[in-house]
């Protein structure tokens, strides 16, 4: 590689991080942030949390590197036409390529980079997040419940303890259950333990209230009774594994008897063709970016600030593909336009740098306004003599 690329690869990779890793960190504090009721629901420890928040970083760093890339190409490229390096290295008869090809290099690498995570690395950790909050929530009583402390364990379903003892052991019950809008159950009791299956909580020496919605209560004394936990804890440390956490080899060839497939194969097939096309976006990005802000342009010239232009048209190109993709679940013709977007975009761009044409979203708006001018004028067109 040419000093001269090398030079344009420096600046623009400090460039590019510069960007993603504030971006990425915000991202990331946000998603983290929604996931906080794990430590707060289930008292899992701060070790658990962060090892959580590690498992969620992987499903971000795909979505942001694009946009960094387009930031850091039209940012360095811009300040480079500013200090008039772009001019001198046109005029010392340089080629093209001289600036393209480390650009290029880069994408390339970003590409291959968020191909690996996102069918590598992020199904793998989003299998290990399910599984980690399913554990987190598998043993109801001994996780959930504090001591002293009112929880809500199901919609409609409190539990307070005063003590727990060894053995599963629970002394000072106190059980409130409004599941049922028919009546309000409360259930006193002075000991209790949950079986060893996890299915059943047995109290002893207690009462229950049963408060009907007209106001009548019947209080029954029990010496042991059975409280039903089998519909909170069947599902408890179980994970249920969706396409997006499945890794490539099993998209391109999903088990027939897997029970989420047969229930929904053709969000399968979509997350496949998300997962052929999302890692060519870096690619894509930078051509655009190259094509709006490669070339030296006058200080004088009128014009968005390339950046800004490159960012609408990304994002523009963002958007598609995340509609087309979510729609060939229920209409397979998008399969093909999921694929002919980043391609059709990336032909576009490969023309305007070969045939040293500009793409400018503000000339693009200018020539849209015209033809409408002119289409108007053609639709009413003024009386002969009359005034324009």
């Amino acid at each position: 590689m040419k000093l001269l690329e090398t030079y344009i690869l420096r600046r623009v990779g400090q460039m590019f991080l510069v960007a993603l890793l504030p971006v990425l960190a915000i991202i990331w504090t946000t998603q983290v942030l929604q996931r906080i009721n794990l430590v707060t629901d289930s008292g899992q420890s701060v070790g658990s949390f962060a090892k959580l928040a590690t498992l969620i970083l992987p499903s971000i760093i795909p979505v942001v590197l694009p946009f960094a890339l387009v930031i850091g190409v039209t940012q360095t490229l811009t300040t480079m036409n500013n200090d008039s390096e772009l001019a001198v290295i046109d005029a010392a008869g340089a080629r093209r390529s001289i600036i393209w090809r480390p650009i290029i290099i880069l994408a390339v690498v970003i590409s291959a980079f968020s191909f690996l995570v996102d069918n590598v690395v992020e199904p793998k950790a989003k299998t290990g997040a399910r599984q980690m909050i399913a554990a987190a929530y598998a043993d109801l009583l001994s996780t959930v419940i504090e001591e002293k402390n009112f929880r809500q364990i199901d919609t409609g379903l409190y539990v307070q303890i005063s003590e727990r003892l060894a053995g599963r052991v629970l002394k000072g019950l106190f059980v409130v259950d409004e599941r049922d809008p028919a009546f309000q159950l409360i259930y006193y009791a002075r000991e209790g333990a949950v079986d060893e299956k996890g299915t059943s909580l047995i109290m002893h020496d207690g009462e229950v209230h049963r408060k009907t919605t007209t106001g009548d209560v019947s209080i029954i004394r029990f010496d042991s009774y059975s409280f039903d936990l089998s519909d909170l804890t069947q599902n408890r440390g179980q994970s249920t594994l969706r396409a997006s956490d499945r890794e490539l080899p099993f998209l391109l060839n999903p088990d027939p008897t897997d029970k989420d497939y047969i229930a929904k194969p053709g969000s399968y097939v979509a997350e496949l063709h998300r997962r052929m096309t999302d890692w060519l976006l870096p690619l894509v990005f930078s051509l655009i970016s190259l094509a709006i802000a490669g070339d030296a342009r006058s200080h004088r010239e009128a014009r968005l600030h390339p950046m800004v232009s490159a960012l609408v048209l990304a994002f523009a190109v963002r958007w598609a593909t995340f509609y087309a993709a979510n729609q060939i679940e229920s209409k397979p013709i998008f399969i093909g336009i999921l694929y002919a977007l980043p391609l059709g975009i990336s032909a576009l761009a490969i023309v305007s740098l070969v045939s040293h044409k500009r793409i400018s979203l503000l000339g693009f708006i200018g020539n849209w306004i015209a033809i409408g001018w002119r289409k108007l004028q053609q639709r009413f067109p003024r009386s002969a003599g009359g005034d324009a």
